[in-house]
């Protein structure tokens, strides 16, 4: 049977594709985009391709159980998501003032989903369907799958598998997990030891945690227990952290997808279009709707970023091939403007690359800092001959690398920043530097900033024997954990000596899970040395102002 054009959001939609029933329900904080950037089109595409019938509802009313009701029972469980976001950090600023649109919404409307997306759709489930199954996952399930610090309420909260009352977390990138969930559900088998999920029982742990009480009688326990989460998907071993008297068991982390899967999975038969009932743009589509996915993961370990706890440090990369094809079918759309707005992953430039370490003796919280692992293998000559590649597809005009680049790893390929500057930087590239104090950097397990002067040099130099004239737009962050006053100071004092006006900076936002969170609420550095933090608005304010007044 030929795949649907999408995924149905309706009765009369499962009539047309001649399903009674759903095997599998699918609710989602955001609008259904047919899109692999949106994780309920991707899973459910997934699913489908696999055999099962999937349905999608995608932001539903919150005080009332209809929405979620349209479809029917379905026969097997229902897998919930708040979205691409946490609906937290969807719905509030690093000032917890309220955001005035969500990009994941039509017409770019705030307020679709509820706060804590995840709990409210999970409850709404169990008021439709008494005694379904429910699979929690998504970044917000993810990061939160353990006692995690709450900058919203300003308190720790317990896992989120116990507030939702959900039978199973998966964490991470779920294509593993879910087919396996799919397949026991309907053998009727145990859902309690699949790889990349998180579940209420007993284990004799490889690593215990500390504990909710624990936590919230001493902050130091966060950092404990953070550095513990980042160990047990380093290592990939079983974890636990009683909430009391209870276990909320992690198992081991699902394996990466092969180069063939990748490729299967995102040259499945995705429209990369809304679904048609919307009426109103919706504004993440403009972004992701041209750009290509080459790969997953980060070996940076930023101690700010959730890519380590969801996406892990190993990388997953897509083949030439898989790439190419995508290309080509993108020039053959009626809707084809001629432009790949990006070509990348979390970071731009890692794709093919690799780790050759025993992840079990890995001890590294990064691979790329203090300095470069000896184990972590890249290829930019490869990647920008790749990049070139698919330039050069007929139909395409233009080829933009817009994923953040790691400059640190780009000036090891001389080739790759002299491709990045003459053909795939339009005017303007954008860097992640964060800070200029090197204490801070360091805290934020990033490279030097000497590193970053170097780029530059490097960068412009490639911009000019390419004949063009093209600027870098730094990201900056304020109020970092172990930032002071002083710190944001020289930073300001060196953008002024380049004569640069700061366009990105962002006010450090403690989201649930990360290595940053717990030194943001415990106010000590991964070593348990006491640092300087700045806690309220008014400290935070201030230090944000020195950059942006």
């Amino acid at each position: 049977m030929n795949p649907p054009r999408f995924l149905p959001t309706t009765r009369r939609e499962m009539e047309q594709l001649g399903y009674d029933e759903l095997d599998i329900l699918l609710v989602s904080g955001d609008a259904y985009v047919d899109h692999p950037s949106f994780g309920a089109a991707l899973l459910g595409r997934w699913l489908a391709a696999h055999g099962w019938r999937v349905g999608i509802v995608p932001q539903p009313h919150w005080d009332t159980p209809e929405d979620v009701m349209r479809l029917g029972r379905p026969r097997l469980f229902a897998g919930v998501s708040a979205g691409a976001l946490d609906s937290l950090v969807a719905h509030y600023t690093a000032f917890r003032k309220k955001r005035s649109d969500d990009a994941y919404t039509p017409g770019g409307l705030a307020g679709k989903r509820p706060n804590r997306a995840a709990i409210v759709y999970a409850s709404l489930i169990k008021k439709a369907f008494p005694g379904l199954p429910i699979v929690l996952g998504g970044v917000e399930a993810s990061l939160r799958r353990a006692a995690h610090y709450d900058f919203w309420s300003d308190c720790v909260r317990r896992s989120i598998l116990l507030d939702s009352k959900a039978d199973l977390l998966v964490y991470g990138m779920g294509e593993r997990a879910i087919l396996e969930i799919a397949r026991r559900s309907a053998d009727q088998q145990s859902l309690k030891n699949i790889p990349g999920t998180a579940f209420i029982g007993t284990c004799v742990a490889a690593l215990r945690l500390p504990s909710y009480e624990e936590i919230q009688a001493d902050p130091k326990k966060l950092m404990t227990a953070t550095l513990g989460l980042e160990e047990q998907m380093r290592q990939g071993v079983w974890a636990s952290q009683a909430h009391a008297g209870r276990d909320v068991v992690f198992t081991p982390p699902a394996e990466p997808l092969s180069t063939q899967e990748m490729d299967k999975l995102y040259t499945l038969d995705f429209t990369r279009s809304p679904h048609p009932s919307y009426k109103e743009p919706i504004p993440a589509v403009e972004m992701i709707q041209f750009s290509i996915t080459s790969h997953r993961g980060c070996a940076g370990g930023c101690s700010f970023c959730s890519l380590a706890l969801h996406q892990g440090r190993r990388i997953a990369s897509r083949s030439r091939e898989s790439l190419e094809t995508e290309v080509r079918g993108l020039t053959r759309r009626k809707d084809w403007t001629g432009s790949i707005t990006d070509v990348g992953g979390p970071s731009a430039n890692m794709w093919g690359a690799r780790c050759t370490a025993d992840p079990k003796a890995c001890k590294r919280p990064s691979c790329l800092t203090p300095s470069l692992c000896p184990n972590f293998q890249d290829n930019q000559d490869e990647l920008a001959r790749l990049l070139q590649g698919l330039s050069q597809i007929h139909g395409v005009r233009h080829l933009r690398v817009a994923s953040g680049v790691r400059h640190d790893l780009a000036m090891r390929s001389p080739a790759y920043v002299r491709a990045l500057a003459a053909r795939f930087t339009g005017g303007q590239l954008k860097l992640a530097p964060e800070h200029c104090s090197d204490a801070v950097l360091k805290l934020m397990r990033k490279p030097a900033f000497a590193s970053f002067e170097r780029f530059l040099t490097i960068f412009d130099k490639q911009s000019r024997a390419a004949g063009k004239e093209q600027y870098v737009v730094p990201y900056l962050m304020s109020g970092f954990p172990g930032c002071t006053d002083e710190d944001m100071r020289e930073l300001s004092e060196w953008l002024a000596a380049r004569g640069w006006k700061p366009r990105q900076v962002q006010c450090f936002l403690p989201t649930p899970g990360t290595v940053a969170t717990a030194m943001f609420y415990a106010g000590i550095d991964p070593e348990g040395r006491r640092i300087k933090v700045a806690r309220t608005d008014a400290e935070r304010l201030r230090q944000h102002g020195i950059l942006c007044r």
